[in-house]
């Protein structure tokens, strides 16, 4: 199992991660990194156990949003989906009952035609 070491407000920690995910797990730290070094800047020092957990909750908050986001987003996509089969079903409606009509104006043009070539001029 691979391992690498990222640094989380200036210690260095090493972790071990799945093969291939290496440059992954070292931008989520970098990332993780920046969310310390923000508390840091806002609070000062207040013990690293502290900034850890409040960079954990402020990630956790945006976590939660973005969830939030995505289901807004989903039951949109549930909605439009729903629009469109009924548009779909509707234009179906449509297209049969047109479809009906033409054969019915056909079969009268063509019952119309044999009267007319039945007549004597």
């Amino acid at each position: 199992m691979p391992q690498v070491t990222v640094t989380i407000d200036g210690k260095a920690y090493r972790m071990a991660c799945d093969e291939g995910q290496e440059e992954h797990l070292i931008d989520l730290a970098e990332r993780f990194d920046r969310y310390v070094g923000h508390l840091k800047g806002s609070f000062g020092e207040i013990g690293d156990q502290r900034l850890t957990v409040m960079a954990g909750i402020m990630i956790m908050d945006e976590l939660t949003e973005l969830q939030k986001r995505m289901q807004g987003i989903d039951n949109e996509i549930d909605a439009l989906r729903a629009s469109r089969d009924e548009a779909l079903a509707k234009a179906n409606q449509t297209e049969t009952a047109l479809t009906d009509t033409l054969v019915d104006v056909a079969g009268r043009m063509e019952t119309l035609a044999q009267q007319v070539a039945a007549k004597p001029a």
